[in-house]
C-alpha cells in the first residue's frame, strides 16, 4: 500500500502563471534577486520589444482566473496580495520609472505577458517617457477644528429652549461657512500646486475609517512633480499652514505614478485577467 507521501509527490504540480508588477525599460539581474514576489521567490524579467516586464510565479490554482473571483471577495487576501503587489512596484520605482499593472493581472505564460507588451509598445514607452525624471507626491488636507469661532445667540425673552435653538441654528451655521472655507481652501491649494506640477488630480477623499485622521478630508491631490522643482513644490506646500489655517496640509510621497499612467499593460482593462 502506497504512503500518503508517496501518493502526493505523484500528483502533478499546479501550472504556473506570471503576476504582473510592472514594466520598466530595464533592469538588473541583481535588483530583480533583492525582490520578492507574490510567491515568496525574488520576481523575474520578461524582456520583450526593447521593455522589460517584471513579474512572479503565480500558481493557477491560487491566481488562475476563477482562484482570482474567489479570492478577491477575501478581504484578508486581498490585502495581503496588494501589500506584496505594491511592494515589488515601490522597490522597482526606486530604480527609474515603472508603469505599474492594475493589481491581479495575471497571465497564464511569459508568452501572454510578452504579446501583451508587444501589443502596448508604443503607449508603454510613452508613459515611461513621460515619467522619467518625475515622482508622484500626495497632499491630503483635513479640515482643523476649531479654525472658525462659534458665536451662539444669547438668550432673550424666547425663553430657555428659544435660545437653545437660536444657538444651535448658529451652530449648524458656523459648522456649514466652516467647511466652504475649508472646500474653497482646498481648491486653491490644489491650483497652485498644479501650476508646480507637471501633473495634477484629485481622487476622492477618503473616508475617516480609511483615512485614519479624527477629522473629514477635503482635499485627496495627487501631483506628478519634477525633480528639478521638488524643493519648491514642497515648500509651497509647507506655505500654506499661514495662508489656509482652516486645513491641515499632510505630504506624502515619492510614490510610484499609479494616478498618471492611463496606459498600463492589460489592454483588456480589467483588474484581473488570466490568459
Amino acid at each position: 500500500m502506497r504512503s500518503t507521501a508517496e501518493v502526493i509527490a505523484d500528483r502533478p504540480a499546479p501550472a504556473t502563471g506570471a503576476w504582473l508588477h510592472g514594466v520598466v525599460r530595464d533592469v538588473e539581474p541583481a535588483t530583480l534577486a533583492a525582490i520578492v514576489g507574490m510567491d515568496g521567490a525574488p520576481v523575474r524579467a520578461v524582456p520583450t520589444a526593447g521593455l522589460t516586464a517584471v513579474v512572479s510565479a503565480a500558481p493557477l490554482d491560487e491566481y488562475g482566473e476563477e482562484s482570482l473571483r474567489r479570492n478577491l471577495e477575501d478581504l484578508v487576501w486581498l490585502e495581503r496580495a496588494a501589500r506584496a503587489h505594491h511592494a515589488v512596484v515601490e522597490m522597482l520605482a526606486r530604480q527609474g520609472p515603472v508603469v505599474p499593472a492594475r493589481l491581479a493581472t495575471v497571465y497564464s505564460d511569459d508568452n501572454g505577458v510578452a504579446g501583451s507588451l508587444a501589443a502596448r509598445r508604443a503607449d508603454l514607452v510613452a508613459a515611461l517617457d513621460r515619467l522619467t525624471g518625475r515622482g508622484e507626491w500626495g497632499v491630503k488636507g483635513y479640515l482643523v477644528p476649531g479654525a472658525a469661532s462659534v458665536h451662539a445667540e444669547a438668550a432673550s425673552a424666547g425663553g430657555v429652549g428659544t435660545a437653545y435653538l437660536r444657538r444651535r441654528r448658529a451652530q449648524l451655521t458656523a459648522r456649514e461657512e466652516h467647511q466652504q472655507v475649508a472646500s474653497a481652501a482646498a481648491d486653491a491649494v490644489h491650483a497652485a500646486l498644479c501650476e508646480v506640477a507637471v501633473l495634477g488630480c484629485r481622487h476622492a477623499p477618503q473616508d475617516r475609517r480609511l483615512s485614519g485622521a479624527p477629522t473629514p478630508m477635503v482635499l485627496n491631490g495627487a501631483y506628478l512633480v519634477d525633480v528639478s522643482a521638488l524643493s519648491r513644490f514642497t515648500d509651497l506646500v509647507g506655505s500654506f499652514g499661514d495662508r489656509h489655517p482652516g486645513i491641515r496640509l499632510e505630504l506624502t510621497g515619492p510614490w510610484p505614478a499609479y494616478s498618471f499612467v492611463a496606459d498600463r499593460p492589460d489592454p483588456d482593462g480589467a483588474g484581473r485577467e488570466s490568459r
